[in-house]
């Protein structure tokens, strides 16, 4: 009886410091994407992680106002989720604006923005920003449980 192989093995290295993160399958270079990642205060966290969540066309809840934002151009999430850290221990910290204090739980993971001019810096709330076209690539390259290492 044959017996169906997984298919090759994939893992995302994000590069905080190069706003890169790196498409690897079987210890290669698949692709490369630029991103935007989070500010001091709010920096991505560091580790070694699994793809938790993925949702096309995602609805973004504000962690501060709890304002519903749906799929669509001016969501912040763009058309792609990938979540890949859960912390539910709660944030509080200024975001260059204002000093924000957010309750519970929060996800960070790769999405789309409508900020294009974003990627490239540390601007984000511990997310991982890219241009929308590119995450639509990278959410077609992973899976649930991808490895996500990320380095500083």
């Amino acid at each position: 009886m044959a017996v169906a192989s997984p298919g090759p093995q994939r893992s995302l290295v994000l590069h905080r410091g190069k706003r890169q993160v790196v498409v690897v399958e079987e210890g290669r270079e698949l692709r490369r994407f630029p991103v935007a990642v989070g500010m001091p205060g709010w920096e991505t966290p560091l580790g070694r992680f699994q793809v938790i969540e993925m949702a096309p066309n995602p609805t973004w809840k504000h962690p501060v106002s709890g304002k519903l934002y749906p799929p669509g151009p001016s969501n912040p999430l763009g058309s792609r989720w990938i979540g890949f850290h859960r912390d539910c221990a709660g944030r509080s910290g200024f975001n260059g604006q204002q000093h924000l204090e957010v309750k519970g739980c929060v996800t960070a993971g790769f999405h789309g923005t409508p900020q294009r001019e974003s990627i490239g810096q540390a601007v984000s709330h511990g997310c991982v920003r890219m241009y929308d076209e590119n995450v639509r690539d990278l959410f077609d390259l992973v899976r649930m449980g991808t490895v996500v290492t990320v380095l500083p």
